[in-house]
């Protein structure tokens, strides 16, 4: 019997617990109650209409489950972000589905759903997927129209988005489902088709209160902008629905006769499932962000066969670079190792740093990568670049600019799971959000900062105490530990994984048993879109 294993296996297993627990809650929406009073109008729930839609609900993958989590909660919360985003298979074809989620403030759009609304738009667009939209809404939160209305990225960048995606031939189906309102309105008609549910769907651009109020106009809103309006006289919407079940079925029946796809040609065979026990893998990583431990075995526990081709094994160890499958995909990895290992020239290289050799390593891996059309995984547990002055003299800076480089001009698929720390300018080499993965993703167990919640609540502590003794007060031992707590705890927080994944930066916290079958799908996703652009590292520091 292994204790520490043991130790590390009751640890994960309970944050994937809590995790369980977590998306739970978050897949009620606004609540039981909201959802029994949705069903009373004969209206599916978001989630039911998505199930209902999909050839198989287990094979898909949701997209920002945890978007909002924690946040607005003067204005009531958002869970979800007040609309729901998977990817999956519908008549065989797969799609990427918006359904707005009624249940929480009857859809209406807070930042965050217009956040989560673009990510979905951006994975269509990167990845020439078909996108549907189960259109429910009552239109941009009024409370908060300053944050979600006017700027780049704010509401009207979906309808810009609608007309993009047309121009390109990114296949658009739309169902309204519910309400429809204002510059909503947009989004379900700028797309190819649109149907409308007889007597629970209505599209207008101002309702019957407000066409009173401008024109002095009296009008029910089913005359305004009902079913038989819009499909018998205005010719606005395309098809007339019973009910919920007859719209997805119509949906289902207009993509079953979409005409095959163009194709990347990503590489793939038949899927093999690891040798060696992916369940181990609670056991290995370790309970303590701090901790070192190898690499190794998790990946080996992750791909086809436990089967891994190492690239340039004996140098730049604390990089493990190679070549595996996963799900029958042929992928390249790129991991931090977090063991302490030595070099041949007798060098000790801590596990999870970045160092020059390994930063070399990785960015000519990445272009063979790319030379080969092979997508990259990378599999972070990283806590930063080497620091000191024998790696600045050494040129840590340009070592790894040309990483951040290689991974900026990369055009194959990039996909990062985040399983442990991902900290500072590591984040950004080792292909963090800013870089454009078609995938980001995180285990219960990740971290993301700009430095550990340690040494951070070091760094502010050493500030906040020179403040006060300027002041004229005096820090005791008690103090000076009372103000440490309390500017870790609030840090610590910060680092969490939900709350990356309530802000999108991330696109999912994930069971690591699923990280196979999210890497799968985001492949076979990519493979929708040939690569057209050439790899090209453009000017680097030698």
């Amino acid at each position: 019997m292994d204790i520490k294993f043991n130790k590390n296996e009751d640890h994960n297993k309970l944050l994937v617990s809590d995790l369980r627990s977590r998306f739970a809650k978050v897949s009620l929406g606004g609540g039981e109650k909201k959802i029994e009073k949705h069903h009373s109008k004969g209206k599916m729930t978001a989630r039911e209409r998505i199930d209902f839609l999909l050839d198989d609900k287990k094979d898909s993958i949701e997209i920002g489950a945890f978007a909002g989590d924690g946040m607005y909660e003067e204005h009531g919360g958002c869970p979800g972000g007040g609309v729901v985003v998977k990817i999956g298979k519908v008549s065989g074809k797969k799609v990427i589905v918006v359904a707005n989620d009624a249940t929480v403030k009857a859809g209406a759009w807070f930042p965050i759903t217009g956040k989560k609304n673009l990510r979905a738009q951006e994975i269509s667009i990167e990845n020439r997927l078909p996108i549907i939209y189960l259109v429910d809404s009552a239109g941009v939160y009024l409370p908060m129209q300053d944050e979600i209305f006017p700027d780049k990225e704010h509401f009207g960048r979906i309808f810009r988005n609608n007309a993009v995606m047309s121009s390109m031939g990114i296949t658009q189906i739309s169902a309204i489902m519910g309400s429809c309102v204002a510059g909503g309105a947009y989004l379900p008609i700028m797309s190819d088709e649109a149907m409308i549910v007889d007597k629970t769907g209505s599209i207008f651009l101002a309702g019957s209160y407000l066409v009173k109020a401008a024109i002095g106009e009296n009008v029910d809103n089913e005359t305004l902008g009902g079913a038989t309006t819009h499909c018998e006289i205005s010719g606005v919407t395309d098809y007339k629905a019973d009910d919920d079940k007859d719209a997805l079925s119509k949906i289902k029946s207009i993509v079953d006769k979409i005409g095959d796809f163009d194709k990347a040609g990503f590489n793939r065979k038949k899927p093999v499932k690891p040798k060696l026990d992916p369940k181990e893998i609670y056991g290995l990583l370790p309970a303590k962000r701090s901790d070192q431990y190898d690499m190794m075995p998790i990946l080996e526990r992750l791909v086809d066969g436990s089967e891994f081709e190492e690239y340039k094994k004996g140098f730049g160890q604390t990089i493990i670079t190679g070549y595996a499958r996963i799900d029958g995909w042929a992928v390249g990895i790129v991991a931090n190792q977090r063991k302490i290992v030595k070099t041949k020239k007798g060098e000790m290289q801590f596990g999870g740093v970045i160092y020059s050799d390994s930063a070399d390593k990785a960015t000519r891996f990445i272009a063979n990568c790319n030379q080969k059309k092979i997508p990259l995984v990378f599999v972070q547990d990283v806590t930063g670049f080497m620091v000191g002055s024998k790696s600045e003299h050494g040129g840590i800076i340009k070592d790894g600019a040309k990483m951040v480089n290689a991974v900026s001009n990369s055009v194959v698929p990039k996909f990062t799971v985040i399983i442990g720390n991902s900290y500072g300018a590591g984040n950004y080499a080792m292909c963090g959000k800013a870089y454009d993965p078609r995938l980001i993703f995180a285990w219960p167990s990740a971290e993301l900062a700009v430095m550990s919640g340690n040494s951070a609540a070091k760094v502010l502590l050493s500030i906040e105490t020179s403040r006060l003794k300027a002041k004229g007060e005096k820090i005791t031992e008690e103090k000076e530990k009372e103000l440490y707590d309390k500017i870790k705890n609030n840090y610590d927080e910060q680092t969490s994984p939900y709350f990356a994944a309530a802000r999108l930066w991330t696109d999912a916290v994930i069971e690591p048993l699923d990280t196979r079958k999210w890497i799968s799908n985001g492949i076979d996703v990519a493979n929708h879109a040939p690569i057209t652009k050439d790899f090209n590292l453009g000017v680097i520091q030698t």
